[in-house]
C-alpha cells in the first residue's frame, strides 16, 4: 500500500508518496514531465511517519540549509535505475556531477570500458524521488543545465538554494528541459 501527502514548497506544490519501506515518490504537481510516475493506483492520502519525516526534511531544505538527517527511501526500478539513483545520492549538497561522470562510475564498478551517458540521462530523467534523490545536481557536459523533469527554472532555483556556483553553467536554448 502506498500513502500520499502534499507539501507546499516555494517552487510549487509537491506530491509525496511512501510505502512501509520508505519514500517512494516526490513530484512537483505542476509542469512535471513524469508526474506520479510509478505511483500505485491503490494509494490513500494519510499522514504516516515517513511522510512526516519527509516534510520536516523539506522544511529544512527550503529554508536554505542542508538537512542533517536522511529520509528512508524505497527506490523502485531496474537495477540500472537503482544504480544511477544510488550515485545521485552521493552528490554533495551544492555540487554537481555530469551524466558522463555517473556513466564512468558505473563502467568502473562493472569493469567495462564505458557506459552510455545517454542511458544515464534516461534514468536520471525518470527519477521518482526528486530533490532528495538530487537529479537537479546532474548536469550536461560543458556546463549545460539540461534535463530536469520539473523544468529548467526549478533546477536553477534548487541549485541556487544550495548556493551552487553556477557561473560556468548555461541554460540551453532548446531541448527537453525547458
Amino acid at each position: 500500500m502506498e500513502y500520499i501527502a502534499h507539501y507546499d514548497s516555494p517552487l510549487g506544490r509537491i506530491l509525496l508518496a511512501s510505502d512501509d519501506l520508505g519514500l517512494s515518490g516526490l513530484w512537483f504537481e505542476e509542469k512535471s514531465r513524469y508526474f506520479a510516475l510509478g505511483l500505485d493506483s491503490n494509494h490513500i492520502e494519510k499522514d504516516v511517519p515517513i511522510l512526516d519525516t519527509t516534510k520536516s526534511w523539506l522544511d529544512i531544505y527550503f529554508s536554505g540549509r542542508e538537512p542533517e538527517f536522511t529520509v528512508p527511501l524505497h527506490i523502485k526500478g531496474s537495477d540500472f535505475y537503482n544504480e544511477v539513483s544510488r550515485i545521485m545520492c552521493t552528490i554533495p549538497y551544492g555540487k554537481t556531477m555530469t551524466y558522463g561522470e555517473i556513466a564512468a562510475i558505473i563502467a568502473e564498478e562493472h569493469g567495462i570500458p564505458r557506459m552510455s551517458a545517454r542511458a544515464v540521462g534516461g534514468a536520471v530523467g525518470h527519477n521518482k524521488i526528486s530533490i532528495i534523490v538530487p537529479c537537479h545536481r546532474v548536469v550536461g557536459k560543458g556546463g549545460n543545465l539540461t534535463g530536469y523533469g520539473g523544468g529548467i527554472k526549478r533546477k536553477v532555483s534548487l541549485l541556487e538554494l544550495e548556493r551552487a556556483d553556477l557561473s560556468s553553467f548555461y541554460i540551453p536554448k532548446k531541448g527537453t528541459a525547458l
